[in-house]
């Protein structure tokens, strides 16, 4: 037999764009959830990991077991025959999905993830660069304030910035610009639109580097003097561009901001980021779910591999106000009022997000598929039949499929799920 509920080891990455030390997210729960862990107030702590991810698997606490052979050991952890038939991989103790805190210091590269079918064949012709064969859709709930970039913009707003914003006109072909321009007034789900679309998207990530350099510069130069006009002032857009090509000078994806909608999150908002969208993380800390997988098609803002062909045949190119990404959080899977759910349009993963006062308890209903969860603020303890155990910042554990657990005390906590 084993324990139903039990705390995990986490692991952290340290990337160069993570927050340096205890301002670091993950660094501080890592101090709580990881025993012996030390930081360092030079290096960047960018993410912690929860889950069976193979590249930084988690561990029992109590046993140091990998929670991967522990599930395989103990099948009924993950849940029933329903939860196995429709992700495969929990046969062999794998969860379909993993879940993280980030912590942004510098802007993540412009990205998109495959859908399965792009991902299978991917990892068919470069598993090199693409090390399996699945999809990645994510979401990011925000922790402390967040900005990033997210889906492509209103059209009629990169219009304008086509015909206001000279540097960025220059790398775009005339012929290329017209076409978009006069193809404006059709729906936004017009193929012709959309593929006027991905054209000006193509044009601008193809555009001689030595153009994108030079234009660049001249942009900056003019922000930074004051010259900016009316149409460029909205949302922090110079502060963002300086910003951008200070950390990655003379780089195509500081033009993106013209193109992506520059997206703003309190803590508790949310986005998701299906296949074919384009994004950036720019700065803050969230929690993000994920299915497991590590398919990151990258063309700018970034040092690593760009393929810039396979991105820019990949997208949506659903042009829209960055609404159209936010997760509505909701109540109703979960019996109180303390536990907010967001619930994206994918099976493999939904999160649920508890916040108690002193004296507060909330319960959770067993649901029919394992959990990961995350104490992000305070301490308390958890609850189920037959057992109990003390919480606290940092604390990282697994629910098992079908066992309600109460949460009480002075906390907040994020579980991730998935049920079938």
């Amino acid at each position: 037999m084993t324990a139903p509920v039990f705390l995990i080891i986490g692991g952290t990455q340290s990337y160069d764009w993570g927050k340096l030390g205890r301002d670091s997210k993950a660094a501080q729960y890592a101090l709580g959830g990881i025993p012996g862990f030390q930081v360092d107030e030079n290096k960047p702590y960018a993410e912690l990991w929860m889950g069976t991810h193979a590249s930084l698997p988690s561990y029992l606490l109590n046993s140091g077991e990998k929670l991967s052979d522990h599930l395989t050991k103990y099948p009924s952890l993950i849940g029933n025959q329903s939860i196995k038939s429709r992700f495969p991989e929990t046969k062999s103790g794998n969860l379909p999905f993993l879940f993280k805190v980030l912590a942004i210091r510098k802007a993540l590269s412009i990205q998109a993830h495959p859908d399965k079918k792009l991902a299978e064949k991917l990892h068919v012709e470069r598993p090199d660069l693409y090390k399996d064969d699945n999809h990645k859709p994510e979401m990011a709930i925000a922790l402390t304030p967040f900005t990033g970039l997210c889906g492509f913009r209103p059209l009629t707003q990169i219009s304008i910035y086509l015909s206001h914003v000279s540097e960025f006109a220059a790398l775009v072909p005339r012929d290329i610009i017209t076409l978009f321009q006069s193809n404006c007034t059709l729906i936004p789900s017009d193929p012709l639109l959309k593929a006027a679309l991905r054209d000006v998207f193509s044009a601008l990530m193809t555009a001689p580097p030595v153009d994108v350099k030079a234009q660049l510069e001249m942009l900056v130069g003019r922000y930074k003097s004051g010259g900016i006009g009316p149409e460029e002032a909205e949302g922090g857009l110079p502060e963002l561009v300086i910003r951008l090509d200070e950390q990655f000078p003379g780089d195509v994806g500081c033009f993106c901001v013209f193109l992506l909608n520059i997206v703003r999150l309190n803590p508790g908002e949310a986005i998701f980021l299906g296949a074919g969208e384009p994004h950036a993380y720019i700065d803050g800390d969230i929690v993000e779910t994920m299915a497991t997988s590590d398919n990151v098609l990258r063309a700018g803002l970034t040092p690593k591999t760009r393929d810039v062909p396979n991105l820019v045949s990949s997208l949506t190119y659903a042009a829209a106000d960055s609404s159209m990404h936010l997760v509505k959080p909701q109540h109703g899977l979960f019996s109180g009022s303390h536990t907010k759910l967001y619930d994206p349009p994918i099976p493999e993963f939904s999160v649920a997000m508890t916040k108690l006062s002193k004296g507060e308890k909330e319960d959770h209903p067993g649901v029919n598929g394992p959990s990961l969860a995350i104490v992000t603020a305070g301490n308390g303890s958890v609850h189920w039949h037959g057992g109990e155990m003390d919480l606290k910042e940092g604390g990282m554990l697994f629910v098992s499929a079908d066992v309600g657990v109460t949460f009480v005390g002075d906390m907040e906590i994020f579980r991730a799920f998935v049920e079938a």
